[in-house]
């Protein structure tokens, strides 16, 4: 399986001791602001389950993130296919991060690396990044990583019910040169 190593992060395949630290993570408020309702254990780690299910099929997904200097588990970033039903499709981008690892640079570099891997190994054309009108942190990082927004593309989630999560803005990026990420590791394994 791959896994994508940065200057700072490991993006790497999920392992049992991630289950608590990601089940804190979903059941934090702050993070699932722009997510929904706080996740149950249960689903939390059937979330994982899926994740790496993907991840040992396909070779890309949700890959669980950790700082390299610490080994310490800090969330997921990845790519996945746009699900059935959105007025679009491609592959998105996404990341999440417990509380504790925002403000630090890291859903910026985990995204470059992630972005490296769907150009540079995948061979994608174009990538796109979905979120919440009001998730600001997200579509700044969007905009850093070179995403550009796509105002055409914003629509309101058929799957969210009226109220502040339903309002999306779409961003997309599109292959410019053979690498968007300069010190980026792909390991395979």
């Amino acid at each position: 399986m791959t896994e994508l190593r940065t200057d700072r992060l490991v993006l790497r395949r999920w392992r049992d001791s991630d289950l608590e630290p990601w089940a804190a993570l979903n059941a934090d408020p702050d993070v699932r602001e722009h997510l929904g309702d706080l996740l149950t254990r249960a689903e939390s780690d059937a979330s994982v389950a899926r994740f790496q299910a993907d991840l040992d099929r396909r070779g890309f997904g949700w890959w669980a993130v950790e700082v390299r200097a610490t080994g310490e588990f800090v969330g997921f970033a990845g790519l996945d296919p746009v699900d059935d039903g959105m007025p679009f499709t491609g592959v998105e981008i996404g990341w999440r991060l417990a509380r504790r690892a925002w403000g630090r640079g890291y859903a910026t570099e985990a995204a470059r690396a992630v972005l490296a891997y769907g150009f540079d190994t995948l061979g994608l054309a174009e990538i796109l990044a979905v979120t919440t009108s009001a998730n600001l942190r997200s579509q700044a990082v969007m905009r850093r990583i070179g995403m550009v927004r796509d105002p055409a593309g914003d629509f309101d989630d058929p799957a969210v019910p009226a109220g502040p999560l339903r309002s999306n803005v779409v961003f997309r990026i599109v292959r410019a040169g053979p690498c968007v990420a300069e010190g980026v590791g792909v390991a395979e394994g």
